[in-house]
């Protein structure tokens, strides 16, 4: 399968954030490569338009539109009408599968998807069989809460024609225990999560790290500390063959300030 460029760095960004349009528009001024617009709180794919026109360069990426919500032929829709727009920077990320077989669910949406070519799509990927469908029907696979380690099994399940994308949840905070809660505030809603739970036993956390959110646990999977702190997990990622690291910062209380986008991108300078 084609491999998918979506440079080394991008960002993460909530469309249920006011001000989201405003705050990609910063990021791709700050030069990252990649713009990922979170698929849960997407409500509307008119949020996607208004992020790919609003922007200049940088490729704009859902991780991850879910298939439960939107239709095949309304999410091909719209990939028509921004390659119209502005060719080549819209790339679809899918995933969100639900129910008895999930597996099944996925290949069926992406039977309906011929309009959008397997190039351009990025799958949303935890475990080993959803690796092997990004491998053998996108170009690229898109997991989250992963260790640098899991990064490299990843790779290998991949093979070297997928492209590897991390979403690497971050703390731009130098204190530990301030760190720590902080990262601990979404891990306490996804921890939850079947899906998730397995993925963190696969990755060797034992039930106690999982259900006390054990500071091994987070350090493992949140990056936190200063802007070069962040930037030296990245290089981990790349380092086991990730070919590219979206930064999804984490702020106290939700809302990320911009100042602290600058920073980052300044290190990653």
């Amino acid at each position: 399968m084609p491999r998918i460029d979506l440079g080394r760095f991008g960002a993460v960004i909530s469309p249920a954030t006011e001000g989201f349009v405003d705050q990609a528009v910063e990021l791709d001024r700050l030069g990252f490569s990649t713009i990922w617009l979170t698929g849960g709180q997407i409500s509307h794919l008119g949020q996607v338009s208004e992020v790919v026109q609003a922007t200049q360069s940088a490729r704009i990426a859902t991780g991850i539109i879910s298939v439960d919500r939107f239709s095949a032929a309304d999410v091909a829709e719209l990939y028509a009408e921004l390659e119209g727009v502005a060719p080549g920077r819209f790339v679809v990320g899918l995933g969100g599968a639900h129910g008895p077989s999930p597996l099944s669910t996925l290949n069926g949406y992406l039977d309906e998807f011929e309009p959008v070519p397997v190039a351009r799509r990025v799958m949303a990927a935890l475990g080993p069989r959803m690796l092997q469908l990004a491998r053998d029907r996108a170009a690229g696979a898109f997991p989250v809460l992963i260790t640098p380690e899991y990064a490299g099994q990843a790779r290998s399940v991949l093979g070297d024609d997928t492209t590897l994308a991390v979403s690497q949840q971050a703390v731009l905070e130098t204190d530990p225990e301030q760190a720590r809660r902080i990262a601990r505030g979404p891990l306490r809603f996804l921890g939850k999560l079947p899906a998730y739970q397995a993925s963190f036993r696969r990755m060797g956390f034992s039930p106690d790290d999982i259900e006390n959110l054990s500071d091994h646990l987070v350090d493992g999977l949140v990056a936190w500390g200063d802007a070069v702190s962040l930037v030296a997990r990245a290089e981990e990622l790349h380092a086991a063959r990730a070919d590219h690291v979206a930064f999804s910062m984490i702020g106290d209380g939700g809302s990320v300030p911009l100042d602290q986008w600058r920073a980052l991108a300044a290190a990653l300078r």
